[in-house]
């Protein structure tokens, strides 16, 4: 990927519009380059993006249509290719017959060790009742398989990337709201032919929870971290290679009701996008935890009232970078290129972001 490892090569490639943006953005330590994936697109309206590395580069998918519930709304595709994406093409809807079409959801990119690519996203009316699909590609995402339908009540990774174990088995962060929302966990040793669920672990009465993230720690500690009701992000920890979890708590960040992701940086420190407020959808924040539990102010991705910067999805690639998509007021999809080794880190005082 040399374009990604220079970042000043993939600067040159981008429009006025992008690095006008990378400018604004250069007094933040670490924060390297910043575009958006499409200029213009037949899409009214997209949102919950994705992002994944193959062996050619990086792809990025999401859900777009009129808007949010819309029968139109299909699964996105980009791919980065020479400097810059390609022009985004509809890979996945939800046509049930000439009659009937139900909107696509959250899609998932995931690239196992051994096989192929995976774009998991769900179909149906709305979350309560909505179902997995699973589309696979032999060619870092230039075709695809036709769409399979997962086994009945999984549901897949529900918003965030799967992690793979040292076992090969791929671990899934998901989550139901059809009686309320409850985390859960499901797992495949086959690639999704079969798959084992650990969970729910929570009652909707005591914490609504949804969309975890996957951590690793030493010791083959696992954390998971995600969405709630409660004006807080929630955690929970395995100690067994998530097939048991831990009771959720509320840990000291703000969540205003909105996805977040995490990665697990090689260094061994844990990197979180996520929104540092308890209502609305800006600013859009990056922290930086050495133990999962104490986190330091990184970055301020966007901070603009009255928009929505949300639903983040951050890998970390083969060159020590991590990239980040998420929805830039639901009319475009925005990527960022971050150096964690570079990035300024703040402590924060019971959870305030510092000033």
């Amino acid at each position: 990927m040399p374009a990604v490892r220079k970042p000043f090569l993939l600067l040159a490639a981008l429009g006025a519009a992008s690095v006008a943006t990378v400018r604004l953005s250069a007094a933040q330590p670490g924060l390297l380059m910043a575009e958006f994936v499409f200029e213009s697109a037949p899409l009214p309206q997209c949102h919950a993006a994705t992002i994944v590395e193959t062996k050619e580069g990086l792809v990025a998918a999401w859900f777009g249509g009129r808007h949010e519930r819309s029968p139109d709304v299909g699964i996105w595709l980009s791919r980065h290719s020479d400097g810059k994406w390609t022009v985004p093409v509809e890979v996945a809807n939800g046509v049930q017959n000439l009659r009937k079409r139900y909107p696509c959801w959250n899609p998932v990119l995931f690239q196992p060790r051994h096989g192929p690519l995976m774009l998991f996203y769900k179909v149906g009316p709305e979350p309560k009742s909505w179902w997995g699909m699973l589309m696979t590609s032999s060619n870092d995402g230039r075709s695809w398989s036709e769409p399979s339908r997962l086994p009945e009540n999984i549901l897949g990774p529900v918003k965030n990337k799967p992690v793979q174990l040292a076992n090969g088995d791929i671990l899934c962060g998901s989550s139901t709201e059809d009686a309320g929302w409850q985390v859960r966990f499901e797992r495949t040793a086959d690639l999704g032919k079969t798959w084992e669920i650990a969970g729910p672990i929570n009652q909707p009465k005591e914490m609504g929870a949804i969309q975890p993230s996957i951590l690793f720690h030493a010791g083959n500690r696992l954390q998971a971290v995600g969405r709630t009701r409660q004006g807080r992000i929630f955690e929970t920890w395995s100690e067994n290679n998530g097939k048991t979890w831990d009771k959720l708590t509320l840990t000291r960040l703000p969540n205003p009701n909105s996805g977040i992701d995490a990665v697990t940086l090689r260094d061994g420190r844990q990197l979180l996008v996520y929104n540092h407020t308890e209502r609305g959808r800006s600013p859009l924040n990056v922290a930086v935890s050495a133990d999962g539990q104490h986190w330091q102010a990184a970055l301020t991705l966007e901070d603009e009232a009255g928009k929505e910067f949300s639903y983040p999805a951050v890998i970390q690639t083969r060159d020590g970078l991590a990239h980040i998509v998420y929805t830039w007021d639901r009319r475009r999809i925005k990527h960022v290129v971050v150096e964690p080794g570079k990035l300024e880190l703040k402590p924060m005082e019971n959870g305030n972001w510092p000033q």
